[in-house]
């Protein structure tokens, strides 16, 4: 099976779903990342604060596939944030990975308490895609007041956004800023695990809604939530570790949501986010050191 592509605002093209591997042990990642490249999937989403990219790497090659097939798409941490910390993070990235380029990298988050280190973490960014050893740059749970302050110092827009969205959080303002500027919409989350682990009495997964239009493509509430996602023009990343898992979340091609079932999903939205607040990350909370390569 193909899988349609979206091309970034830089003419880059990045397959429409992915796999995540998000809180992925290092000793499962490689088997995941296997079977996803073997069920047809090109595009995995690791990030340095995972650690679990060396495995990634590993799967990459154990799968057989030529480097240019996959694209592949990491994160700087806030603790390498600053220019040269940025530059020498890349280098820490790609000796794991085991690749000369990534495809994408992004900012991990918003450093709001230090926007300065955040400015120069993404010039450090446009270095490295102005000298090829990146073919995209991006950020990740950025809000309008992010963007604002980074538009005004910076000169490459970024071509991707990775947020929490999913039906019970949409970020409809970021979405929108994001189609203003040509910033693709990326969703982490898309079939609101988050949900499901963070307040197991309301579920993405088990939203009466999702289950009946689920019912009637025969398909389960994760793929309509997926589906959701990719018509409405977004990158999709879900996670799992388990293979039946990963080729049902990659089965969501043969169907098509209806004008209806769309805006009875975007009716869902709740405003309530599941992850962490942007404005609450700083050094002292969450920083953690990155291992050398």
């Amino acid at each position: 099976m193909t899988v349609p592509i979206l091309t970034l605002n830089n003419g880059v093209e990045l397959p429409t779903i992915g796999l995540g591997v998000f809180q992925t042990p290092p000793d499962e990642t490689t088997d995941a990342v296997a079977a996803a490249l073997n069920t047809g999937y090109r595009h995995i989403d690791t990030a340095a604060a995972y650690g679990n990219e060396r495995e990634v790497g590993e799967g990459i090659r154990r799968s057989g596939l030529r480097r240019q097939d996959v694209f592949i798409e990491t994160k700087v941490w806030i603790n390498d944030f600053g220019y040269d910390a940025t530059l020498h993070a890349f280098d820490k990235s790609a000796g794991k990975l085991g690749v000369d380029t990534i495809d994408l990298l992004i900012l991990h988050q918003a450093l709001p308490g230090r926007f300065d280190l955040t400015i120069d973490a993404f010039k450090a960014l446009e270095t490295l895609l102005a000298d090829g050893r990146v073919r995209a740059i991006g950020v990740s749970n950025f809000m309008p007041e992010h963007f604002e302050k980074l538009f005004a110092e910076t000169a490459v827009v970024p071509a991707v956004n990775q947020i929490e969205l999913h039906p019970y959080f949409q970020q409809k303002e970021v979405q929108a800023l994001h189609a203003e500027r040509g910033i693709l919409t990326q969703a982490w989350s898309p079939i609101g695990g988050i949900t499901h682990y963070r307040d197991s009495d309301k579920s993405a997964l088990e939203d009466p809604a999702i289950l009946e239009i689920a019912d009637a493509h025969g398909k389960s509430a994760a793929q309509v939530m997926l589906r959701w996602g990719i018509q409405d023009g977004r990158s999709v990343i879900p996670k799992s570790t388990k293979p039946e898992r990963i080729a049902e979340n990659f089965d969501v091609f043969d169907f098509e949501l209806s004008p209806e079932q769309i805006a009875a999903i975007d009716a869902l939205d709740t405003g309530v986010r599941g992850g962490p607040a942007p404005e609450a990350v700083t050094l002292e909370t969450f920083g953690r050191d990155i291992p050398e390569a």
